[in-house]
């Protein structure tokens, strides 16, 4: 941030500087050039352009895209037309305009400057392209993103090839950490598996602009996958198969091994994957997982519309399951169906493993060849954060109890719990951490057993939720990770571009 800061000062008196030695030409008093706003209310009148240019500066984020416009009318009006000219003026002030106030050929001709002045071809083109990508850039940075659905976690509230439009405005827009960075795309570059879109040179810390919300339960929100941060660069892994989920199974921590085998990359908190999920609890909140109920400071969660799990159908064996009613009645095409969608146990015996959503369940226990239908729990144990299976014999069906971190309220660290907050408080809050004892803890070099987070965390999950990677897998998701909330189906399409689903167009997400 000073980076920045120390940046914008230097470029802000060099052009200060600039101006105090060219306004003298333009018939205004060198001194004014010093005067912040003041000096470009002079120079939009001396060009005799319109009042709203000079309020234009204004407007949050595109404020000073206006300023830099006014720059370069002034320029203009000296009857310097090229694009190294005004490239120049806005990207060395303090060299540019000494240079043209020394030159005795040059004047400033005022409003009549521009008479007779028509833009080249290629130069209205390159105005509007500079212009387009900076505006586009603007609205994706600070306001609304688009987002498409990759994979079957929200199902059936989102679908893949759903395209989002996620409202950044709703929790704050985030200022960019990374603010050096490839347009239109997020962490690397296009046709390319390897090239960041981004260079680290200067990293901010985290901010966040006012928001007319927060986050709430249920709210469905996208953010950058907390995991995310380091990935292994190959195609069958980045966020698909984590780089720390393989660091811990395949080789026990040893980093060093897994880099002699594996390319790794190193992503910034906004250049990590983007994810979808639906916030089940927030900051403060008790969450409980049992026998696949959700609860939250122990009530039963609001089971969202649509959301999915899987059950044991049992039938009377007489036939295999009817094509037609799974197809037409609850949407499944059992020929082109993932096995995680329908999986056969015994068909002789009739029975199966199948995804539901409770509406489909009810229909599915009408039918006079459904003998019974039981919701499967699955208690493979080994697979849950916080990965430390002496203290947390966990499952993704039974799950907790787990307090989510709340900024300001502390946390008492034990030896049990150590592995719970271990990666929030290295990672996430950027401390040092050490387990001394039981009951005594080292961060930053001071002993204490407590911790007070300086952010809100939050509990995500997917509404398919068998078939989800989420909170249950990689633990609490920061603030500093949130992009925004997911707000609109804009466009949605089954096999191809062209095979649209037309009944989830504009659709608003619940």
């Amino acid at each position: 941030m000073l980076i920045i800061f120390s940046i914008t000062i230097v470029w802000l008196i060099g052009w200060f500087f600039g101006l105090s030695k060219v306004f003298k030409k333009a018939g205004l008093e060198s001194s004014k050039a010093w005067i912040p706003f003041y000096n470009t209310y002079l120079m939009v009148e001396a060009c005799g352009l319109k009042k709203h240019w000079f309020w234009l500066q204004f407007i949050p984020f595109a404020g000073p895209f206006f300023t830099l416009w006014i720059n370069i009318m002034f320029t203009m009006h000296f009857k310097r037309f090229s694009f190294s000219d005004h490239t120049l003026a806005t990207v060395l002030p303090f060299y540019f305009y000494p240079k043209l106030a020394r030159d005795a050929t040059q004047k400033f001709y005022g409003v009549k400057a521009l008479d007779g002045y028509v833009k080249s071809v290629s130069r209205e083109w390159v105005d509007a392209i500079i212009f387009a990508v900076i505006a586009a850039t603007i609205i994706r940075l600070f306001t609304f993103e688009m987002y498409v659905i990759p994979s079957e976690s929200m199902e059936r509230t989102l679908l893949v090839h759903d395209f989002l439009a996620v409202n950044k405005l709703a929790y704050g827009p985030r200022i960019p950490q990374t603010p050096l960075f490839f347009p239109f795309v997020h962490n690397l570059m296009p046709f390319s598996e390897s090239v960041p879109s981004y260079l680290k040179w200067i990293q901010l810390d985290y901010c966040r602009l006012p928001a007319y919300s927060s986050v709430k339960r249920n709210d469905v929100v996208v953010f950058n996958f907390p995991y995310g941060d380091t990935v292994i660069n190959l195609p069958d892994f980045g966020s698909k198969n984590p780089y720390y989920d393989v660091l811990r199974i395949r080789y026990d921590g040893n980093r060093n091994e897994l880099l002699n085998d594996y390319p790794i990359l190193v992503h910034p908190i906004d250049k990590t994957d983007n994810y979808v999920k639906r916030c089940v609890a927030v900051p403060g909140d008790t969450l409980e997982i049992i026998d696949g109920s959700l609860k939250i400071n122990g009530r039963p969660s609001k089971y969202p519309t649509g959301s999915q799990t899987q059950y044991f159908v049992k039938t009377n064996g007489a036939a295999p399951l009817d094509y037609d009613f799974f197809l037409n009645e609850l949407g499944i095409d059992l020929e082109n169906v993932s096995s995680d969608d329908v999986q056969v146990y015994n068909q002789n015996a009739g029975l199966y493993r199948i995804n539901l959503t409770t509406e489909n369940v009810d229909k599915l226990r009408e039918q006079s060849s459904i003998l019974n239908i039981t919701p499967y729990i699955d208690n493979e144990v080994g697979r849950t954060f916080p990965f430390d299976y002496d203290n947390y014999n966990w499952t993704i069906d039974n799950y907790g109890p787990v307090i989510i971190p709340k900024k300001g309220q502390a946390i008492n660290l034990t030896a049990k719990n150590y592995a719970l907050y271990e990666r929030l408080i290295k990672v996430y809050e950027l401390h040092s951490l050490e387990m001394i004892d039981s009951v005594t803890f080292m961060i930053d070099g001071q002993k204490t057993n407590t911790f007070t987070p300086r952010y809100n965390y939050y509990w995500m999950m997917g509404d398919n939720r068998h078939q989800s990677q989420d909170s249950r897998y990689w633990g609490f998701v920061p603030e500093t990770h949130i992009v925004g909330r997911a707000s609109l189906i804009w466009y949605s399409y089954n096999k191809s571009l062209f095979d649209i689903r037309w009944n989830r167009l504009f659709r608003l997400i619940e």
